[in-house]
């Protein structure tokens, strides 16, 4: 769980209620909510496929429960894999399913238990990645434009209120709801894009980026592997991926 996406997110709209005081009834309007969000919504149809929508919540979810992934941790398993290659033989690997939970690397050196060429095994697990790398810009994609679109709402929602408070100045009771939607929409639509849009998609966005390092740190390390490289040459490749206060403690 990232705590620091709970956190801002929760300490965010903690402050702006804070800052209403009293009138925080005074924030809540259904037209405007109806524009704002069943607006965004509804352009979020045009835009994507029904299914892509329909995710949006698997989506979100990652942004909050979707933990970075160990790559120190990573890297001293493929390092222990390659020892044991050299010591044993590649078919000493072949129960790897066994000792590690990680398809992405249990695919690998599945391939290269099989015999496979290397130029295969790189090219399956880089189409893996490069697809895996496409999903994910799906869905970053989809907390863009919403950021997109939600200010864009509240504008057509202010507008609404407008027109509907100029072609009513003559009574006087009319007036306040029009505002309400005229202001309140804008103030949706920024809530939408600044608080949820724009800061999930970046979110969303780094967790991409360190998934699939620890993914090519994974290949780099199966083709290595493959290749029959020593122990300590693997290591090296590796750590480069690394911090340098994480290094030169995964020889044995």
């Amino acid at each position: 769980m990232d705590l620091a996406t709970i956190i801002g997110l929760v300490l965010t709209l903690a402050l702006i209620v804070t800052a209403m005081g009293s009138f925080v009834t005074a924030f809540i309007d259904v037209p405007s909510m109806l524009i704002v969000v069943g607006g965004t919504i509804g352009t979020l149809l045009v835009a994507h496929p029904m299914g892509v929508l329909l995710g949006i919540g698997k989506v979100f979810r990652k942004a909050i429960f979707a933990a970075p992934p160990e790559v120190d941790t990573l890297v001293a398993t493929i390092i222990d894999f390659s020892g044991r290659a050299r010591r044993e033989g590649i078919l000493s690997l072949q129960n790897a399913e066994s000792e590690t939970d990680d398809p992405f690397f249990i695919k690998g050196i599945n391939m290269v238990v099989d015999g496979l060429e290397n130029s295969v095994i790189e090219t399956v697990l880089n189409t893996e990645i490069d697809f895996l790398e496409d999903r994910h810009k799906k869905g970053v994609g989809l907390f863009n434009m919403l950021a997109a679109l939600a200010p864009a709402m509240g504008m057509i929602g202010t507008l609404v209120g407008l027109v509907i408070m100029l072609q009513n100045l003559s009574d006087p009771d009319s007036i306040g709801p029009s505002m309400a939607i005229a202001l309140i929409t804008t103030f949706y639509g920024a809530i939408l894009a600044n608080v949820i849009g724009l800061p999930v998609a970046n979110k969303l966005e780094l967790r991409s980026k360190e998934e699939i390092l620890a993914l090519q740190v994974t290949m780099e390390g199966i083709l290595a592997i493959a290749a029959g490289d020593n122990p300590r040459i693997v290591e090296n490749k590796l750590n480069s991926y690394l911090p340098p206060n994480e290094r030169g403690t995964l020889t044995q």
